[in-house]
């Protein structure tokens, strides 16, 4: 689907170029690039300005059908994001223009940054905005572009290549976790997406396994299994295995996967409650980079744990005030059956650091809806003791632009899930902070290991799309993780 080409516009027929453009710097060495700029400048209409665009028909001698310019601003406000997008808005007015190729020029010069770094964004842009979840529409408006050909100097495209099919690895699976994500909860209870999950997993040679509620009772994942105590779809627990043949270092994801979270007998208000079926976003984002991994190869052992469950209310569901003994033999008193994805998360890190001993552990849970609160819809928080980690993952969220905020993790708010009656609550005792003592909730379930916590509960899920995601589930984690584990 995507692709480099050097083609000499105004020698081959072009259905749909889109050309960005700077309003203060010629950014192509192309001649003919700045020659359809100049034409575009002339209209008067177009001047580059940030978010001007303008479309004319038949250049260079009808070999160009239909041209669209996408005004960036001021070139030294240009940065990778800004290609991104724009390259994102292209594939999306060819999509509806319904051309079924769509070739972008990528800038070649005048940037902040290297050539490299700008194809690599306008492919990601691309190759996100080239979506839609189609699969319960009788007639969709719109399709997918079929070919995309980003145009490059002569000698650019070679030097690119391998980096362009690292994108379409990486963005390719985190399009899965999009629809993974959109798909509604009746199509993807627990044992069903597990299932999902497991055939893909197979399908890219990781060793696979996936535990049903007999072998969960068996080992005594009591948290995880007293949060799907009230459905009547069963829980399950997905482990995947990327090894290498000198694995440098161990590292463990997991994600939290709660396929449909109504709150149980503490439940929901009904505004917002349909968004639910995206609270497995956490282990769609560990899934898909699990994935990206066999193709990637890193020099590092990864083990993704994805645990699944289904948080209902019933005469059978965990109810606020029960004590349950979760994996680490730790009890839990229940305060609020809608803190669900903390106890599901506790006995998963908590089997993965007993088993595993990894050098490093990070999970992904759309958490709390406290942290969106703090950081707004399009911003992950990031929770971490350990300094050299969360920069870690701050320097990745930097370079793919799912970005995340670090978070304090204070001693003293333990104090605040304390219980007269079990070791500790999964509840505050304050209405505030909910982010910071979920977080230091887990932290209660990890001994040694160097562990980040990140609440996606933001950018998991969109109400509005942007200009390379639609609206529902974003795959927020996919890029961020492969960044991440392509650093240690």
């Amino acid at each position: 689907m995507l692709n480099l080409t050097c083609i000499r516009l105004g020698k081959k027929k072009v259905d749909h170029l889109a050309v960005p453009v700077a309003e203060d710097a010629d950014m192509y060495t192309l001649p003919e690039l700045s020659s359809l700029i100049d034409k575009a400048r002339a209209t008067g209409e177009f001047q580059g300005e940030k978010g001007q665009q303008v479309v004319l028909y038949d250049l260079l001698d009808g070999k160009v059908k239909r041209c669209l310019f996408l005004g960036l601003g001021p070139v030294d406000k240009i940065d990778p994001e800004t290609l991104r997008r724009a390259a994102g808005r292209a594939v999306k007015a060819s999509m509806t223009a319904k051309t079924p190729d769509a070739i972008l020029a990528v800038p070649s010069k005048s940037l902040a940054f290297d050539h490299q770094t700008a194809i690599t964004a306008m492919a990601e842009g691309a190759y996100l905005a080239n979506h839609v979840f189609i699969r319960y529409k009788d007639k969709p408006k719109n399709d997918r572009v079929k070919k995309i050909s980003l145009l490059v100097p002569t000698g650019a495209a070679n030097s690119a290549k391998a980096r362009v099919s690292e994108v379409e690895t990486i963005c390719g699976n985190t399009l899965r976790a999009r629809d993974w994500g959109n798909t509604p909860a009746n199509d993807k209870p627990p044992e069903v997406l597990a299932g999902l999950f497991q055939k893909a997993a197979q399908a890219a040679g990781l060793k696979t396994s996936v535990w049903n509620e007999n072998r969960l009772a068996h080992q005594k994942f009591g948290a995880l299994l007293a949060v799907s105590a009230g459905s009547h779809h069963p829980p399950r627990l997905v482990e995947m295995i990327y090894t290498p043949q000198r694995a440098d270092k161990t590292i463990v994801l997991v994600g939290k996967g709660v396929t449909f979270d109504t709150g149980g007998i503490s439940i929901k208000p009904a505004k917002g409650m349909a968004a639910m079926k995206a609270d497995m976003a956490g282990a769609a984002a560990v899934a898909g980079t699990m994935l990206a991994v066999t193709r990637l190869k890193p020099g590092h052992r990864i083990i993704g744990i994805t645990p699944l469950v289904e948080n209902m209310p019933s005469g059978t569901a965990v109810r606020p005030g029960d004590i349950i003994t979760s994996y680490s033999g730790k009890t839990i008193e229940v305060g609020n059956t809608d803190a669900e994805g903390r106890l599901i998360l506790a006995d998963a890190m908590a089997y993965a650091e007993k088993k595993y001993k990894p050098d490093l552990m990070i999970d992904l849970a759309t958490l709390t809806g406290a942290c969106v609160v703090a950081l707004g819809e399009k911003i992950a928080g990031v929770f971490s003791r350990d300094k050299d980690l969360t920069d870690a993952i701050l320097t990745a969220a930097g370079a793919t632009h799912e970005r995340c905020w670090p978070m304090p993790m204070p001693e003293d708010y333990k104090a605040l899930m304390k219980s007269d009656y079990a070791d500790i609550s999964n509840n505050a005792s304050s209405p505030y902070g909910g982010a910071v003592t979920a977080a230091v909730f887990l932290a209660e379930f990890v001994d040694k290991t160097r562990w980040a916590h990140i609440d996606i509960a933001g950018p998991g899920f969109l109400g509005k799309g942007n200009d390379y995601c639609g609206p529902g589930a974003t795959g927020f984690g996919v890029r961020l993780l492969c960044a991440l584990l392509s650093g240690l």
